[in-house]
């Protein structure tokens, strides 16, 4: 499925603001978001702008991917099958289980196809270039689901070279999960910044997504995926990511952050909970999540870690992005 060029959908153009950035106690910007909160049952218990209208969740999507893996037989210990789901922060751990799911399967990193890039994480990212090493795609935040991509296509015979086609057995199975999870069809097929097919779905179906793995029995596929998420936040980011910061600070949680400024999380209570920002703006992501969770009631030990975005003037802090009320 192609995309081209569409009109500017709701979810976008009827967000609004719920995040402002203010310096020296002046309104200097705006963010305007969209939120959907499903309650467990499915109902809407909040909606915040467009819930329905689709979008590309990006890297939120990958939880819902490794789902689709381990249905059709990818058999990772806890750490790897959250590295899977991940956007990692390229630590040396990260890439070591890279290395890890791949041998397991008797690939190495010359069969990734990701994109080549440096490590997320800002010391390791200059500590990579001061030594003079050239971006890799075991570097890139991606390689963890790409090598669990590689091992779930070798558990089946399916082909290595071509599992980033649409076309391939892997990429099918994984619009069919997505579909199944989210309750509705895949909207919209693209290539995500990593190389991978990006699926589209509306807030409302990644919200539902979100709720459904968080609440699933440990035994069941979907509880894996959880469960392996909970257990090894750190492979899910890294240290100093806010997405590793709110599992670690939120009993039973599961989040995934995405580009673009999405940001997905499932309850314990199986309450899921999705957003996007219309600007792309990631600084206003964390902030607007963290209002939200108060809101509801969720006791959380990540709030500060979430709300940190402070506004710098002259190398100090002048201001902050802050939420709105509404």
């Amino acid at each position: 499925m192609s995309v081209g060029v569409s009109a500017l959908p709701p979810v976008l153009t009827e967000a609004p603001v719920l995040a402002r950035v203010v310096r020296g106690g002046f309104t200097e910007s705006v963010h305007r978001a969209s939120v959907c909160v499903l309650a467990p049952d499915g109902s809407v218990e909040l909606a915040l702008g467009d819930i329905t209208s689709p979008i590309f969740p990006r890297s939120s999507n990958k939880p819902m991917q490794a789902l689709a893996m381990v249905r059709a037989g990818l058999d990772l210990p806890d750490h790897l099958l959250a590295l899977g789901c991940a956007s990692h922060s390229g630590l040396p751990y990260h890439l070591q289980g890279v290395d890890e799911i791949l041998a397991g399967v008797g690939l190495t990193r010359a069969d990734l196809q990701n994109s080549p890039d440096y490590p997320v994480d800002p010391v390791e990212h200059d500590r990579v270039i001061a030594a003079g090493l050239a971006k890799s795609s075991a570097m890139q935040n991606c390689s963890g689901k790409h090598a669990a991509m590689l091992a779930t296509c070798h558990a089946n015979g399916w082909p290595t070279a071509t599992y980033l086609q649409m076309s391939h057995p892997l990429q099918s199975a994984i619009a069919a999960t997505m579909a199944h999870l989210c309750a509705e069809p895949v909207a919209a097929i693209a290539v995500d910044g990593c190389g991978a097919p990006v699926m589209a779905v509306s807030l409302t179906g990644l919200a539902r997504a979100f709720g459904a793995l968080a609440a699933a029995d440990a035994t069941t596929p979907e509880g894996r995926v959880a469960h392996a998420m909970r257990a090894f936040p750190q492979y899910v980011g890294g240290e100093g990511r806010d997405v590793t910061a709110l599992m670690l600070g939120t009993p039973g949680a599961i989040a995934k952050d995405g580009a673009e400024a999405v940001y997905a999380v499932g309850l314990a209570d199986g309450r899921g909970i999705a957003l996007k920002v219309a600007d792309g703006g990631q600084r206003a992501r964390p902030v607007i999540l963290a209002e939200l969770l108060a809101r509801l009631g969720v006791e959380t030990n990540a709030d500060a870690e979430l709300r940190d975005a402070p506004v710098l003037g002259h190398g100090v802090p002048v201001g902050a992005v802050e939420a709105v009320p509404w």
